[in-house]
C-alpha cells in the first residue's frame, strides 16, 4: 500500500509540476507578447546573434519546443528566413537549460541564512502562490494576471517537485527501484530512456525535472555516470516532438528547421558522448568524478554545459546544417504560393504567442488589402479595353483573396479563444470585420471585368461623355481604395478619418452621374446596352467606396466606446456637418472631384 502511494503521490507531483511550467511559461509569453515579437523580428543574418536570441526567448517561454513552434511560424509568415531560423534553433537548446537552473532552487539548505531561507522553495513557493492569487483575484487590472500567472506557475511547479520528491523516498530501495537504476547503468539504455520520457512527457524541461528529483532524494544511487547518458537523451527526445510539430501543415523552410534540429541535437550528441565515453574508459578527473552521487545542481550544470559546448562547436557549420536540410527538403511551392505568398502566412503554431499572432494577421489582411484595390484598378481598365489576359490575372488574384477569406476567418477564430485582453480583442475583432470588405471589393473588381467583357462581345462602348465622368468618378474610388489600405496597413487612425468625407462626396458623383446618365439614355446619346452598364458600374463604384468607410469605422471604434457601441449615431454625427474639420475636408474634395465633373457637362 505504500508503494501505492508513493507511485500516486509521485504522479501527481509531476502532473503540478507539468502544470506549473505550462502557467508559469503562459504568464511570461504574455507578460513579454509584444517584446519577443520585436526581438524575433530582429535576428539578422548573425549566426551568433539568432543563437543569443534564441536562447533568451527559450529562457523567458520555458520552452525549447515553443521557440521554434514559433521560429516555424515566422518563417511561413515570411519574417524569418532558413538561415536566421537555424541559429534561433541553435539557442534555443541553451536556453531551455534555464529551466533545470530554476529546478535546482530545491535544493539549496537555508543554514540559518535569512536569505537562503527565503530562496528555499519550501519558503519560496508559499509566497509565490500568495502573491499570484492575490494579483489574480483581488488586482485583476491588465497587467497583473501574466504577472500573477507567472507567480502561481512558479509556485505549482515547486509544489509539484515537492510531491515528486516525497513520492520517489519510499520507492528508494525497492528491488524495482534498484533494478531501473541498474538499467540506467548501461549508457546506451540511459539515452533511450531519456529519449522515450521526453517522447512521452512532450517536455525535456519536465523529464530533466524528473531526473533531477530522483537524484536529490538520498540513497537514490544516481551517479554522474548514469546522468549524463540520460540528459542526452533527453536532447534527442525534443527533436521528436519537433519534427512533428514542423512537418505538420508547415512550408518547405519550416520542414527543414525541423531536419535541422534533429541533425544538430544527433551530431552533438553523438559528439558528446563519443568524448564522454573516451574520458570516462581513461578515468579522465578520476575514477571517483564518474561514479560520484550526483544532485539536482550538477545535473543543472551539465545539461548548460552540454548545450553550450554543442552550440559553440557546431555554429561554424551552420551554413553545411542548412545545405543539408535543402538536400532532404525539395523547395517545390505551388502557383499560389508564388503568386501571393503574403497571402500564405497565417499559421495556427503562432497561437502559442497571440500577440505574435494577431500581428502577422494584420499584416496579412493589410496584403490582401492592397491585391484588392490593384485588382479594383484593374478592373476599372477593362471597361475601357478589355484584354482577356488581363481579365485572367484578375480572376487569378480574386480566387486567392476568397481563399485568403476563407482560411483567415479559420485562422481568427481559433485565435480568440487564445486572446486574454482587451485591446487585442478589439483589434481581432476588427480584423474579422474588415476581411469581408476587402473581400467584397475583390468581387467588384471581377463584376468590372464582366461588364468590359460584355461591352466588347456586344461591340458597343461607352459615349465620350461617359467615359470622361467614369475616369473622374474612378479617380476617386481608386484614391479611398489606395487612403484605406494605406490607413489599415500603418494603422493610421487620423488617415482613417479622411475615408469619409471622400465617401460622401462618391456618393453625390454617382447620385449626379445617375440623374444625367438618364438624361442621355432618354435622349439617345448611349446605347441601352452600354448605358445599363454604366449604371452597373455605378452601383460598384459606390459599393466599393462604402466598404471603404466600413473599414474607417472599424478602425476607429478599436479605441472610441461611443463608436463602438453605435457606428450609425457615429456617421450621422459626422455627416450632420457640426465638425468644422469635416466639413473643410469635404469642401474641399468636392471641388477636387465634383467641380471637374460640372466642367465637363458644362463644356
Amino acid at each position: 500500500m505504500e508503494i501505492l502511494t508513493a507511485i500516486i503521490q509521485l504522479l501527481g507531483g509531476l502532473a503540478m509540476f507539468l502544470y506549473g511550467i505550462e502557467v508559469m511559461g503562459d504568464g511570461l509569453k504574455n507578460s513579454s507578447g509584444e517584446a519577443l515579437k520585436r526581438v524575433l523580428e530582429k535576428v539578422t543574418g548573425n549566426v551568433v546573434m539568432g543563437v543569443i536570441t534564441g536562447a533568451l526567448v527559450t529562457a523567458v517561454i520555458q520552452s525549447s519546443t515553443a521557440t521554434i513552434v514559433l521560429t516555424v511560424a515566422l518563417i511561413g509568415a515570411g519574417v524569418l528566413n532558413l538561415k536566421q531560423a537555424v541559429s534561433i534553433v541553435m539557442g534555443a537548446n541553451i536556453g531551455t537549460t534555464v529551466t533545470a537552473q530554476i529546478i535546482r532552487l530545491g535544493s539549496i539548505e537555508s543554514d540559518g541564512s535569512w536569505l537562503l531561507w527565503l530562496f528555499d522553495t519550501d519558503t519560496l513557493a508559499p509566497i509565490a502562490l500568495v502573491i499570484g492569487i492575490v494579483l489574480l483575484m483581488f488586482i485583476k487590472s491588465k497587467g497583473s494576471k501574466p504577472i500573477g500567472d507567472i507567480c502561481i506557475g512558479f509556485g505549482v511547479l515547486f509544489i509539484g517537485l515537492n510531491l515528486m520528491t516525497d513520492g520517489v523516498k519510499p520507492l528508494i530501495g525497492t528491488g524495482a527501484f534498484t533494478t531501473f537504476m541498474g538499467f540506467l547503468a548501461n549508457p546506451l539504455f540511459g539515452i533511450l530512456f531519456g529519449l522515450v520520457l521526453t517522447v512521452i512527457v512532450q517536455s525535456s524541461s519536465a523529464t530533466v525535472g524528473m531526473l533531477q528529483t530522483v537524484a536529490s532524494v538520498p540513497g537514490s544511487g544516481m551517479t554522474f555516470a548514469m546522468a549524463y547518458p540520460v540528459i542526452m537523451g533527453i536532447n534527442l527526445g525534443t527533436c521528436v516532438t519537433t519534427a512533428m510539430v514542423c512537418s505538420i501543415g508547415s512550408s518547405k523552410d519550416a520542414k527543414r528547421t525541423g531536419v535541422v534540429h534533429i541533425a544538430f541535437n544527433t551530431i552533438g550528441t553523438v559528439l558528446f558522448m563519443l568524448v564522454m565515453t573516451v574520458l570516462q574508459k581513461n578515468a579522465v578527473f578520476g575514477a571517483e568524478y564518474w561514479v560520484r552521487a550526483v544532485d539536482s545542481g550538477i545535473i543543472a550544470n551539465f545539461q548548460t554545459v552540454f548545450n553550450l559546448i554543442t552550440a559553440v562547436i557546431l555554429i561554424p557549420f551552420s551554413g553545411w546544417l542548412v545545405k543539408l536540410s535543402m538536400a532532404i527538403v525539395k523547395d517545390v511551392k505551388t502557383e499560389e504560393e508564388l503568386r501571393h505568398p503574403e497571402l500564405h502566412t497565417l499559421d495556427e503554431k503562432l497561437f502559442i504567442a497571440p500577440t505574435m499572432a494577431l500581428s502577422e494577421a494584420t499584416k496579412a489582411v493589410a496584403a490582401m488589402g492592397a491585391i484588392a484595390r490593384d485588382n479594383f484598378e484593374r478592373g476599372f481598365q477593362q471597361l475601357f479595353n478589355y484584354d482577356e489576359s488581363k481579365a485572367a490575372i484578375i480572376d487569378a488574384d480574386e480566387e486567392c483573396l476568397d481563399q485568403f477569406a476563407d482560411q483567415s476567418d479559420r485562422f481568427l477564430i481559433g485565435l480568440s479563444k487564445a486572446v486574454e485582453n482587451e485591446a487585442e480583442d478589439r483589434q481581432l475583432d476588427m480584423l474579422m470585420q474588415t476581411i469581408p470588405c476587402f473581400e467584397r471589393i475583390g468581387d467588384y473588381a471581377t463584376n468590372l471585368v464582366e461588364f468590359g467583357q460584355k461591352l466588347k462581345a456586344e461591340g458597343v462602348e461607352f459615349s465620350d461623355m461617359a467615359k470622361k465622368e467614369l475616369q473622374i468618378l474612378g479617380s476617386a474610388v481608386n484614391e479611398i481604395l489606395s487612403i484605406t489600405v494605406k490607413a489599415f496597413t500603418d494603422n493610421d487612425d487620423e488617415a482613417a478619418k479622411a475615408i469619409e468625407p471622400l465617401e460622401e462626396t462618391i456618393d453625390d458623383m454617382v447620385m449626379l452621374l445617375k440623374d444625367r446618365h438618364t438624361k442621355r439614355l432618354k435622349n439617345g446619346a448611349c446605347s441601352v446596352s452600354s448605358g445599363l452598364v454604366f449604371m452597373e458600374c455605378l452601383t460598384y463604384f459606390e459599393r466599393a467606396s462604402d466598404q471603404c468607410s466600413s473599414i474607417a469605422v472599424m478602425m476607429l471604434a478599436r479605441h472610441n466606446e461611443e463608436i463602438l457601441l453605435n457606428h450609425y449615431d457615429y456617421l450621422r454625427e459626422v455627416h450632420s456637418g457640426s465638425d468644422e474639420g469635416y466639413n473643410a475636408a469635404r469642401k474641399s474634395r468636392r471641388e477636387q472631384y465634383i467641380k471637374p465633373l460640372k466642367e465637363i457637362h458644362n463644356n
